[in-house]
């Protein structure tokens, strides 16, 4: 009897388990380190789990590739216009983690407000070994009725404004190209990037990151935020210019940020931006829920046999 070969795909891992159920028995896995050594004309597809560089010049280590799956959304780490000229589909994965990311902008939007970190840590170890830089009354600043603007309103920045009608806050948004076929549906009120920074409470980014968003928020943004304002990003952590952060942080421009992305990523050891108590960084866990991680597994699977077998991706997104 003969025994059919199963195609070869080239991943980064380790993978999840969800992802690894799904490919067992479908596809031979390749390590990220194959695409280092010789050209190989076996490989049928690439699939990114992390976040691996993926270039021009990686993709031709592997001429016969039918397909790029990518699990998640975003593709800033993978050259579109290299897989372009390449003739190569890129496949990702929408829609399935929109609200859960969502939740991650809200869960850091109030920790950061009510000041939640700080006070575990007074609740663990006592006041007296954790020593809070800012005041020890451990007032925070409220959340209901207060101001809310939302840098890219995408999906992502649709379901943060269906949380922040929760909350009564009134909601604001700035993007590359005014909505205002949803204005009315979900009553936000669009305002240009320096009168967003310059008049809510709150700013949450939820861009993607493109050359246009790269350092989008820099010295200059951060100046026209309100000392009382807290910074969310949701988005990448390239959107924003850390050390301008940093800075803006220490010296109270702004009252608090809460980061779920970095940049770099993750922030090294000792990094000053982990000394400060008036920030929040979470390990990128935006969309790191069972349920939302199992769609993602099952779309990016998808996205990936579609390509091998020819057939069209699901979710093509180049």
């Amino acid at each position: 009897m003969m025994f059919q070969e199963l195609p070869r795909v080239i991943a980064d891992g380790p993978l999840s388990h969800a992802v690894s159920v799904l490919l067992e028995g479908r596809v031979e896995l390749l390590p990220w380190q194959h695409l280092l050594g010789q050209e190989d004309e076996t490989v049928s597809g690439i699939y990114t789990f992390g976040h691996p560089v993926l270039t021009g010049d990686l993709m031709d280590k592997a001429p016969n590739v039918k397909v790029i799956s990518n699990h998640g959304v975003g593709v800033d780490h993978i050259s579109l216009k290299d897989a372009q000229a390449r003739g190569i589909p890129v496949g990702n994965t929408p829609g399935v983690l929109d609200g859960a990311t969502a939740d991650m902008g809200f869960c850091l939007l109030m920790a950061a407000a009510r000041r939640l970190v700080e006070g575990v840590e007074i609740a663990r170890f006592g006041v007296d070994q954790f020593k809070p830089k800012r005041s020890e009354t451990f007032l925070g600043r409220e959340i209901h009725g207060a101001s809310l603007g939302i840098v890219g309103l995408g999906r992502i920045g649709l379901q943060v404004a269906r949380r922040a009608a929760g909350f009564d806050m009134h909601v604001s948004y700035y993007n590359r190209n005014r909505r205002t076929d949803i204005e009315s549906k979900f009553d936000v009120t669009y305002k240009p990037l320096h009168e967003l920074l310059a008049t809510c409470d709150y700013i949450m980014l939820c861009v993607p990151l493109t050359d246009e968003t790269k350092r989008l928020i820099g010295v200059d943004q951060l100046r026209l935020m309100r000392p009382t304002a807290t910074l969310i990003n949701i988005a990448r952590g390239a959107v924003v210019d850390t050390d301008a952060l940093t800075i803006a942080l220490t010296e109270n421009w702004i009252y608090a940020a809460g980061l779920d992305v970095t940049d770099p990523e993750p922030l090294p050891k000792g990094h000053p931006l982990l000394e400060l108590d008036n920030v929040i960084v979470a390990p990128h866990i935006g969309s790191a829920t069972v349920q939302t991680r199992q769609k993602m597994a099952e779309l990016s699977v998808q996205n990936l046999l579609a390509g091998i077998a020819g057939a069209a991706l699901p979710n093509r997104i180049a």
